[in-house]
């Protein structure tokens, strides 16, 4: 008897039936649930970036807002500097 001998060696029960299709079902849903993770991944991104981009605009536009209403707050004209030479006696009121 030596070791390599095929009549001593331990021979492995081979799984039921009923245990592949446990081990097939285990491994279909498990590839199901990676795949359907997948997509609820994807799909939280694109609408987290929808969701960010949304928000860009809306602090852009507010910004803009802001902005013109503060450009139209002042009045703005045109206007000429004209300088008059001083009375040598001025004409104040009594008393002051």
């Amino acid at each position: 008897m030596t070791r390599d001998d095929p009549d001593t060696v331990r021979r492995r029960a081979l799984p039921s039936a009923a245990a592949i299709v446990e081990r097939l079902v285990i491994g279909v849903l498990a590839l199901a649930l990676i795949v359907f993770a997948f997509f609820f991944l994807a799909a939280a991104l694109v609408a987290g970036a929808v969701l960010a981009a949304l928000f860009l605009i809306r602090v852009w536009w507010l910004r803009r807002k802001i902005r013109r209403a503060e450009e139209t707050s002042y009045l703005t004209t045109e206007y000429e500097v004209v300088d008059r030479e001083r009375p040598q006696d001025p004409h104040l009121p009594p008393g002051a």
